[in-house]
């Protein structure tokens, strides 16, 4: 394994550089109003320490600074296929006690999830080269040079994914680890690749770049994703290019039974039986 990671590492040559991360996280607790520091009252009766000096005036007290609420940030924009894979997820609880990401693939957006559907933060990403929902038949076991650019997609489907080695012993999300599939902050190695202003960038046109890996902005990475996904690791729901949704989930299907009254997943199983 240790060959196939020095070989291959992920399959965008990891290097990584600190950069400007990327993505937007719902609003915190609003911050606490502050006091201006107030004078202490003169005593009653006391005099002037110099003859003909009047005396000071206490300098009124300053009004409290009011607490200012922060706004809420607006609703992402998602495809109908984003919307129903996050409904059926929260609904199903596919995740079961992991936390987890649904990968907008035609949006090139990343939504996070808490294990108990919080929804906690989205981010642009960039994706394979390629467009296509399947990895080539051993596209892991080839080397960078080899691998051509129709290979060179992120697949579509549910992964569960741990953090792991890769090139260079940093440590990734590993999606796909036998396609060499990994999720981690976007690197820079290539200047011409330009892989920052793409992720800058307002339109999902330009965030075809890597070899499959996905990456995201390096604060988001660090602050949210790296914590939540460390120790357990999580599930990866990746959105098809080209398939319809219901042919890589089909279980996706069954939302409209799980959303009638009294329905629960044992139920909705039998459903289609």
């Amino acid at each position: 394994m240790l060959t196939k990671l020095f070989a291959i590492g992920c399959r965008t040559g990891i290097a990584f550089s600190v950069m400007l991360g990327l993505g937007s996280v719902p609003a915190s607790a609003a911050p606490q109003g502050a006091r201006a520091a107030v004078p202490a009252k003169a005593k009653a009766g006391a005099k002037a320490t110099t003859a003909g000096t009047p005396k000071a005036r206490p300098k009124p007290k300053a009004k409290p600074v009011a607490p200012v609420d922060l706004l809420p940030l607006p609703d992402p924009v998602r495809s109908d296929d984003a919307n129903r894979m996050i409904a059926w997820v929260e609904t199903s609880r596919d995740n079961g006690k992991l936390p987890y990401i649904v990968i907008d693939k035609p949006a090139a957006m990343l939504s996070l999830f808490a294990a108990n559907g919080d929804f906690l933060g989205e981010t642009p990403v960039l994706l394979g080269i390629g467009i296509g929902d399947d990895s080539s038949p051993g596209v892991g076991a080839k080397k960078l040079e080899d691998i051509g650019p129709a290979e060179r997609t992120t697949p579509a489907g549910r992964f569960v994914a741990k953090f792991g080695k890769a090139f260079g012993r940093e440590r990734v999300l590993w999606v796909d680890y036998a396609n060499s599939v990994a999720l981690h902050a976007v690197i820079t190695t290539h200047k011409s690749e330009q892989r920052v202003a793409r992720l800058l960038s307002p339109s999902p046109d330009d965030n075809r770049i890597s070899f499959g890996c996905i990456n995201v902005g390096t604060s988001f990475y660090t602050k949210h994703l790296r914590p939540l996904f460390l120790k357990r690791g999580g599930v990866v729901y990746i959105l098809p290019d080209t398939k319809p949704l219901d042919a890589v989930f089909p279980r996706v299907r069954l939302l409209p039974y799980l959303n009638a009254p009294g329905a629960s997943p044992a139920t909705a199983a039998t459903a289609t039986e």
